[in-house]
């Protein structure tokens, strides 16, 4: 072949191999234009841009006063790199060559005490480990505390001789940032918070504040979304999306931390002695139907909530018989209705008007004779409540007032799983018994929180109130309120007359001379209430369990004026007390401990009378005392006020060193005793000095102690013997004086 015809034909080999080359690009390139257009667009896009969901920052919980109850705070997933003994090097992947658990014995050791786990519960789950790779360490190496995680950092790079290690001395504990919910006082109120569980994926909220107000808590998620190069840098000109995380919403309680503390305490101490089932206490202000405390027993703690056995809140999922505290639903009936007569006769004892066994008082049906209704209302009769309740008003006005007083229903307070009761229909009753029987608490069922809005009407003057526990919703940067929770009146049960007598006959349950609530007055206040013993009911056999009561009492104060409501339930205690004085020794201490101190902490003024009012019967004195109005002294000055109440026929006492009357007691336009003393607080108090109590009445003293924010601690009764801080002594704000009473000598 000549030169010529070797130049052609490689001239042809090179046009064809061109002809398929070319050829063969533009076959690919239709192909992925077309076939694969598709799929490459998203392969481009997953390559281009860089999408995050940006996380929001979970709202906390407040007291009504701002105390931080819960909140969301930094954490730290820990996980394990493991390389199993038997696999060879070349099977560890790239990103851990350098960083896995050389010694798993040594590591276990080390870990298990910070995470609260034994070293052979980390050793196993090293162990089951088969391929190279991370594992987690489920509950315990999740949600790990800023703490925790310096104890691990400290063992990973020690510092020895004052120099820190350069070389991972753990290697192979990896710890990722994340948040935890973090609840500063532990079991405090932990029934109404509720809790956050940790799942494999998103965490979950659990009861209480946390599940009811979930949405308004977890705010809205965020969006990033940027296009980058191949190298994962963002393009100068690249498109952008960008929607901010917006966060949850502060939610602020009605509750109240301290009074909320005082139940706490009072829970934990008889917890501790008598070891009831369960325990409820509920303090509430009867005028606007606000939860200032809310705490049951079992307890738990919600940073621990995998420990949890019990998970109800005894306020308002548990149901139970009121037994007595529910005859003051009838009791207002009967005054409502114009049924009852205080002062009219009946005879105690048995009400044999049905058939079967009799009806019987509380003293096995000897009764008390012939009593009137006032007496039998204080000493508890049941025989008084059937005649009133089921002879009486009969079965209609009986269901009529219970509907009401919505017994059986919801309250529609702010948390889930609110249970409804048990009132079963009285027109079409399986026997007139079960109708006779619920005049005083026995064949009916309510929750706590049902009692307590029911006899909160009869605390506030007649209006039945929803029960709420959340006051308001804030931004979490602003503090601005973005929703606000007021009062709600369901509707009117009685007239705030029939009230009026109700409160008036459930005062002398605690002061009078037959009540069954002795146990429950508290020096300086006017308290009105009533007790309730309730049997137990086998639940599987429906028949009664001896010896197994719920002992319970509700209460208010100051009685014409109510700051606080308070209902304690006791199921079953363990003691040796006959079941007739579980009231007065397990149950009073509880609600003394919590009214008193609440009361005080509220900066009550002590009701008149009600300390020396005894002492001052005594002495014909007293009833010839003059009572004149009380002058304005406020905003005057202090030689003016002085002056002034001079002339009005009283006596004045400056407290502090001012110029200037800033406060006064008794308030003006009050009426008091001619010539009795009128404190007058001035606007300089630094360095006042505790005078001498001796011989003043508790009232006094604690006038006086209000107007400069002392706390007082009276022992005893009557007028002051002794008091702690000596006479002279320059007084200190936020001190407790303690002062023991002494009834007053006769003259």
């Amino acid at each position: 072949m000549g030169t010529k015809q070797r130049i052609k034909w490689r001239s042809l080999l090179m046009g064809l191999s061109f002809i398929l080359t070319f050829g063969g690009l533009i076959t690919r390139l239709w192909w992925l234009q077309a076939v694969d257009a598709r799929e490459n667009l998203e392969r481009a896009k997953d390559q281009w841009e860089l999408q995050k969901i940006l996380q929001p920052k979970r709202g906390s919980i407040l007291d009504r006063n701002g105390q931080v109850l819960a909140y969301e705070e930094k954490a730290y997933n820990l996980s394990l790199q493991i390389k199993p003994a038997d696999s060879k090097e070349e099977e560890v992947p790239e990103w851990m060559r350098d960083n896995y658990v050389k010694d798993p014995y040594m590591t276990a050791q080390k870990l298990a005490p910070i995470l609260g786990v034994q070293p052979d519960l980390l050793l196993q789950k090293m162990a089951a480990v088969k391929k190279p790779g991370s594992i987690e360490l489920g509950m315990v190496g999740k949600k790990l505390t800023e703490d925790q995680k310096k104890q691990i950092d400290a063992l990973m790079y020690p510092v020895e001789g004052g120099k820190k290690e350069k070389t991972n001395q753990l290697p192979g504990v990896v710890l990722q940032s994340t948040t935890r919910r973090y609840y500063p006082k532990n079991s405090f109120a932990a029934h109404v918070l509720g809790y956050i569980s940790y799942g494999e994926g998103r965490d979950e909220a659990h009861m209480g504040i946390e599940k009811q107000y979930d949405k308004e808590l977890s705010g809205e998620p965020g969006e990033l979304q940027v296009l980058t190069d191949g190298a994962g840098y963002q393009l100068p000109d690249g498109e952008q999306k960008f929607k901010p995380a917006k966060d949850g919403q502060n939610v602020v309680l009605t509750i109240d931390q301290q009074i909320q503390d005082y139940v706490e305490a009072a829970l934990d101490e008889t917890q501790q002695k008598f070891t009831p089932k369960s325990m409820t206490v509920i303090v509430a202000d009867p005028n606007n139907g606000d939860i200032l405390a809310m705490a049951s027993r079992p307890g738990f703690n919600p940073n621990e909530y995998w420990s949890i056995t019990d998970y109800r809140n005894q306020a308002i999922s548990s149901v139970f018989e009121p037994g007595s505290t529910f005859k003051i639903i009838t009791l207002a009936a009967a005054i409502q209705e114009g049924k009852f007569n205080p002062g009219e006769s009946y005879k105690s004892g048995t009400y044999t008007k049905l058939p079967g066994e009799p009806i019987r008082d509380h003293n096995w049906g000897n009764g008390w004779g012939n009593i009137s209704f006032l007496e039998g209302v204080q000493r508890s009769s049941n025989v008084a409540f059937v005649i009133l309740g089921y002879e009486r008003l009969k079965a209609d006005l009986l269901a009529k007032y219970f509907d009401l007083f919505g017994i059986g229903k919801k309250t529609g307070i702010d948390l889930p799983k609110e249970a409804e009761g048990i009132m079963f229909d009285l027109k079409h009753p399986r026997s007139q018994r079960d109708v006779a029987v619920t005049t005083f608490g026995q064949g009916v069922a309510v929750t706590a929180i049902q009692q307590v809005a029911a006899v909160g009407a009869i605390a506030n003057g007649g209006e039945l109130l929803k029960p709420h526990i959340v006051k308001e919703l804030r931004d979490p940067h602003t503090g601005e309120v973005t929703k606000k929770y007021d009062k709600e009146v369901v509707r009117r049960v009685v007239s705030e007359a029939t009230a009026k007598q109700t409160r008036d006959i459930l005062e002398t349950v605690v002061t009078g001379e037959h009540g069954t609530g002795q146990a429950f007055n508290i020096d300086g206040y006017h308290v009105a209430g009533k007790t309730g013993t309730a049997q137990i009911y086998d639940a599987k056999t429906g028949k009664i369990v001896p010896g197994r009561y719920v002992v319970s009492f509700i209460g208010f104060a100051p009685k014409d004026d109510p700051r606080l409501l308070v209902y304690v339930v006791v199921n079953d205690p363990e003691t040796d007390l006959p079941s007739t004085t579980w009231g007065s020794e397990i149950v009073a201490p509880i609600f003394k401990s919590v009214m008193e101190k609440s009361l005080k902490y509220l900066k009550e003024v002590p009701d008149l009378g009600t300390v020396e009012a005894a002492s001052l019967k005594k002495t014909t004195k007293a009833s010839a005392l003059i009572e004149r109005a009380v002058p304005k002294l406020t905003e005057m000055s202090a030689n003016a006020a002085v002056t002034r109440a001079k002339q009005a026929g009283f006596q004045s006492e400056l407290i502090g060193s001012g110029t200037k009357v800033v406060q006064q007691y008794p308030a003006a336009d009050e009426t008091a005793p001619q010539n009795s003393t009128i404190l007058l607080l001035t606007d300089k108090v630094e360095g006042v000095k505790m005078p001498d109590f001796t011989g003043k009445s508790l009232r006094e003293v604690m006038e006086y102690a209000s107007m400069l924010k002392l706390d007082v601690s009276p022992t005893g009764s009557g007028f002051v013997k002794e008091q702690s801080i000596a006479p002279g002594t320059v007084i200190k704000e936020g001190e407790t004086l303690r002062v023991t009473l002494a009834a007053a000598s006769s003259p």
